[in-house]
């Protein structure tokens, strides 16, 4: 697909202001009072499951797996986090009984065996029990990996045509430029939507395979000669392939269940994605194709090729409508190979706090689930100072419920704050010392009551499962 030679790359083509589909403000002022809120956050863990890497790593029992998931989680829910971006498709498998690609080796051992078990339900409602979003990590064209061209690739599943697919020396992928593919990746998305109870629908930054790690590539001259009529150069022809499946992904979620967030995590660099992975993020982000942006900015800050704080800037920036939070490299900090300023946590203290300046920087992922749990040289330690209060998660998509009302009946009784519960709703409890000083969210709750003891000025608001906030109600003091 790709070719080993030097190409020219034409400039990025922006449609015009009325193509831009308007989005909700992620972290909108909150209205009702003028104290000054804390920012919405999303706080979030990616699960690897290539390679069984985070979860079930090498456990093929339904019990094991079922607890050594359960335990991530209770850990997750202690330090606050309240997402977690689970791979269930890494390698054109699945984590659920697909019609279109076979159960993931990593569960049972064997590509294609049941586990006898519904894995994906539960660990959806695993993670729903402890308040916790859920969303649907896929790779979109990858298929296989192997290390050279002297090992095969594992049989195709049976619905899958032998002329969608192109086998490089050590990456196998859906072909990016075949229509049927298209049509395949958004029948995949539509399959699992309708199935499960998902937050949202997520992909990493694999689209074109990068040449300096697939080996040998296969050319897609050919291609290019059959599909791309309407292009002026091959590199345009390739990045107008995949700004097509991402419209049509985008599309298809839209139409059928448009609560569900649909994000991706690009790579550090605008430009790498641009000029190497054929994946035109800004493009995606104008037109309104994503709810939510999630650059991976594993290097650190004052980085020579790729600095944090430089890349944190273009992408907010470029983000337009998309909600932007930012990966952090959890799994680089206490790893002699990764270089002094991951030998400390002063480095993840940094990064945190050009965020949190960042206008448009709206929360956080965290790569990966097993660095998390690891805690090497305290960086664990470090996210639960980071993460001390909990944080309301931004409002990311399509809202299909009806906006919350005002909370009701807020009154101090002794050493409670009590209010009157609303169904199908949770309630946001914040704190203000001071009506000068900065909030905190003290709850996301569904209980009707919270047990207070400091000081200061309480206010309360209702939030929908679709994370849409009411109006905040005015302060009361304790």
């Amino acid at each position: 697909m790709l070719v080993c030679a030097i190409l020219v790359l034409d400039s990025c083509k922006k449609g015009g202001d009325d193509s831009v589909v308007p989005k909700p403000d992620p972290n909108p002022p909150t209205t009702g009072t003028s104290l000054n809120f804390p920012k919405k956050e999303m706080r979030a863990v990616w699960i690897s499951t290539a390679w069984g890497l985070d979860w079930p790593n090498g456990a093929y029992g339904g019990t094991q797996q079922k607890q050594a998931y359960v335990a991530m989680l209770d850990k997750f829910k202690a330090l606050k986090v309240n997402a977690v971006f689970f791979q269930v498709k890494a390698m054109g498998d699945a984590f659920y009984n697909s019609p279109y690609e076979p159960w993931a080796v990593s569960i049972t051992g064997t590509r294609g065996k049941d586990p006898g078990y519904d894995v994906l339900k539960f660990l959806i409602e695993e993670a729903h029990n402890r308040g916790i979003e859920f969303h649907a990590w896929m790779n979109p064209y990858r298929i296989a990996t192997r290390a050279g061209s002297s090992s095969s690739y594992p049989a195709l599943h049976s619905s899958i045509k032998s002329d969608w697919v192109v086998s490089h020396e050590k990456i196998q992928i859906y072909n990016p430029a075949v229509p049927e593919v298209r049509t395949r990746l958004a029948d995949i998305i539509k399959d699992l939507i309708a199935k499960y109870d998902v937050d949202g629908v997520h992909f990493d930054d694999y689209f074109y395979p990068d040449p300096a790690s697939a080996g040998q590539m296969v050319a897609d001259q050919v291609d290019y000669e059959k599909y791309g009529q309407d292009y002026t150069t091959i590199a345009a022809f390739r990045r107008g392939n995949v700004d097509k499946a991402i419209q049509m992904i985008h599309d298809a979620i839209v139409a059928s269940k448009p609560s569900v967030v649909f994000s991706v995590s690009p790579a550090a660099s605008k430009d790498y994605n641009y000029n190497t992975l054929y994946a035109d993020i800004a493009k995606w982000c104008q037109q309104g194709w994503l709810d939510l942006l999630i650059p991976q900015l594993y290097q650190e800050v004052g980085n020579s090729a790729n600095d944090y704080q430089m890349n944190l800037a273009i992408w907010g920036q470029h983000n337009y409508s998309a909600a932007l939070v930012i990966g952090h490299a959890i799994y680089k900090f206490g790893d002699p190979a990764q270089g002094a300023a991951f030998q400390s946590v002063v480095e993840l203290d940094k990064q945190f706090s050009l965020s949190k300046k960042n206008k448009k920087a709206v929360g956080s992922v965290l790569y990966s689930a097993k660095s998390v749990m690891d805690n090497k040289i305290g960086i664990t330690d470090k996210l639960a100072t980071l993460y001390q209060h909990p944080a309301v998660m931004p409002f990311m998509g399509r809202s299909t419920l009806p906006v919350p009302a005002a909370v009701g009946n807020l009154k101090v009784s002794g050493d409670k704050l009590t209010w009157a519960k609303s169904e199908g709703m949770k309630a946001v409890v914040y704190y203000f010392p001071q009506p000068t000083a900065e909030g905190l969210v003290l709850a996301v709750t569904d209980a009707g009551e919270l047990a207070i003891s400091q000081k200061g000025y309480y206010c309360v608001s209702f939030i929908n499962k679709d994370n849409k906030e009411g109006k905040v109600s005015d302060p009361i003091q304790f």
